[in-house]
C-alpha cells in the first residue's frame, strides 16, 4: 500500500490492460485479441489500484535468464504526477534485483520526453553506439 493506493504483484487482468492502454491512446497499437497470452507470459507484473479501480501497471517480459524488458508502464492520465509511475518502476526494479542473474540485460523503450524518468533507474541511451530498434507486424 502506497498512500491510498494498493500495489499488487502478478494480478494484471486483460480488462485492466485494455482499460489502461485505452486511457493513454494505445488502443490502435495493441492487438487485444492476443494480449491475454502476452500478460500470462509476463515474467512479473504490477498493478496499482485506487480502491477497486486500476490506475497503473507495468510488466517485465523476456526469457527470464539473460534478457528482460520493462514494458507497458502506464498510469491513467487522471492519476499522473502523483508518484505512481515511480512506485511501479521501484517494484519492477526490486524484482529484477532479487531475481535476475548477474549480467542480465534489462532494456526498455521510453516514450518521447520520458528518458529522464528512466535515467533515475540507471537506464542510459547508448546512441550512437547502440540504437534501439523495433518492427511491428501488420496483417
Amino acid at each position: 500500500m502506497v498512500g491510498k493506493f494498493e500495489i499488487l504483484s502478478n494480478a494484471l487482468t486483460l480488462d485492466d490492460f485494455k482499460y489502461l492502454c485505452s486511457s493513454v491512446g494505445w488502443e490502435d497499437y495493441m492487438n487485444f485479441d492476443v494480449a491475454e497470452t502476452s500478460i500470462k507470459n509476463s515474467i512479473f507484473s504490477v498493478t496499482v489500484r485506487d480502491s477497486h479501480k486500476v490506475i497503473g501497471m507495468g510488466r517485465i517480459v523476456g526469457d527470464g535468464a539473460i534478457y528482460y524488458y520493462i514494458q507497458d508502464i502506464v498510469v491513467h492520465p487522471g492519476y499522473q504526477g502523483k508518484g505512481i509511475g515511480k512506485e511501479i518502476m521501484n517494484a519492477l526494479v526490486e524484482y529484477l534485483k532479487e531475481n535476475a542473474p548477474d549480467k542480465a540485460f534489462v532494456g526498455l523503450f521510453a516514450s518521447e520526453g520520458k528518458g529522464g524518468f528512466y535515467e533515475k533507474y540507471d537506464f542510459k541511451d547508448y546512441s550512437p553506439n547502440m540504437t534501439g530498434m523495433f518492427h511491428v507486424i501488420r496483417k
